[in-house]
């Protein structure tokens, strides 16, 4: 009989490793084709590594809660010299090696110095490419005179051992950015990008829901100063929170730490980025009181003259994208906050009336909210947005 490994197999498009939480087999044990013999996990799932064909298992030398390469040994076979002949052997001399206990096989061992890659294709940048995960001092030092992060080196790939980004690397791509037409970045726009630099590190998602308008245009009729779209969603997002603060927490080590009062902002557009005015205790302050506050607001971010009192401590932000036309984005949160409510475009639509039975025109929008994944799952999300649309749908309440 001859040997060959039970490998890794590649288990999906950018898995590179797993994890064995369970062996299905001992060895000795007679095995069928395509049989499960370990129980593996990733990233993504739950899945099982298979024997490639009838045969015995002549040794398990992979264990439980070790975490193995694509394309490492995880055990031994004893197959027929035809099933053998047919999976194309054993890689190098694995098949010739005793596995005796006295003569160890080099079946038990993986170079940890090869690198073992993702099979995805049609990457701009290799999948091996490592970007500035490790930088050398004078690497830092060059980066700190140009004021790059690491993000700014995201799409380099790196020459230098596990991809690692090189100063020659670096100094490349500067030679590359001198043939192309470039214009000075003003001091708010480098502000709005190191903060979203600064949100992305954390696992954001959105959830999104349609409401209906309808009741809300028609309150806004009665209204005088009328309020905005976005003070109705902020309003009905600080009632939500009122009710349950521990989804705009933050996560501080292990606790979640709620906040101290429901202090909100929104995004104003202003010239070359986005200023976000701070409205204070808007849970305790009647939607009526807070118009002309909020417009004052808006217009004095727009003249980037905004009081320190309106500035910093909100605990999530409310943005209104339809001004835009848009229907759906994924704004992101501010790095300091969980959570970021969205609006988009009213839009005209049919909508099933049970007592008329027929289609009748209704006004909807698509509200989004975006978090933070640690403080909040999907679950928790969808109740917290459902019960803003609730609010959305009674403002005489708010």
């Amino acid at each position: 009989m001859t040997q060959v490994p039970i490998v890794m197999p590649q288990l999906g498009e950018s898995i590179a490793e797993a994890t064995v939480i369970q062996i299905l087999v001992q060895p000795g044990d007679e095995v069928e084709a395509d049989q499960n013999l370990i129980e593996v996990e990733t990233n993504k799932a739950t899945t099982t590594v298979t024997s490639p064909c009838r045969g015995r298992v002549a040794k398990i030398t992979a264990q439980c809660n070790t975490a193995y390469p694509v394309g490492g040994t995880l055990g031994a076979l004893e197959v027929s010299a035809e099933d053998a002949k047919r999976l194309g052997g054993a890689p190098r001399q694995h098949s010739q090696v005793s596995l005796s206990p006295s003569h160890p096989s080099e079946l038990d061992r993986v170079d940890p110095s090869e690198s073992v890659q993702p099979t995805v294709r049609g990457l701009p940048v290799p999948a091996n490419a490592a970007g500035a995960s490790y930088m050398s001092p004078r690497m830092k030092a060059r980066m700190a005179d140009l004021g790059f992060h690491n993000a700014d080196l995201a799409g380099v790939a790196g020459s230098g051992a596990g991809g690692r980004v090189t100063i020659q690397d670096l100094e490349a791509f500067l030679l590359s950015l001198d043939k192309l037409r470039t214009t000075q970045a003003s001091s708010m726009r480098v502000a709005v990008a190191d903060a979203m630099r600064r949100s992305w590190t954390r696992p954001l998602a959105t959830v999104a829901l349609p409401i209906l308008l309808d009741p809300l245009l028609t309150h806004r009729r009665t209204m005088d100063p009328k309020p905005g779209p976005a003070l109705y969603i902020l309003r009905a997002l600080a009632l939500a929170l009122s009710e349950n603060s521990a989804p705009a927490g933050r996560l501080v080590g292990h606790k979640i730490v709620h906040p101290a009062a429901i202090d909100l902002g929104f995004a104003v557009e202003a010239e070359d980025g986005v200023l976000v005015p701070v409205l204070r205790g808007v849970d305790k302050t009647p939607l009526a009181s807070m118009v002309n506050r909020y417009n004052e607001l808006v217009t004095l971010a727009r003249q980037r003259k905004l009081p320190s009192d309106a500035t910093g401590g909100s605990i999530a932000t409310v943005t209104n994208f339809g001004t835009f036309g848009l229907t759906w984005a994924t704004p992101i949160p501010l790095p300091e906050q969980t959570l970021v409510l969205g609006m988009g475009a009213g839009r005209r639509v049919p909508s099933w009336d049970e007592k008329k039975g027929q289609f009748v025109p209704v006004m909807e929008a698509n509200l989004t909210l975006s978090f933070d994944h640690r403080v909040l799952d999907g679950g928790g999300a969808g109740r917290l947005l459902a019960r803003i649309a609730e609010w959305m749908t009674s403002p005489e309440k708010m």
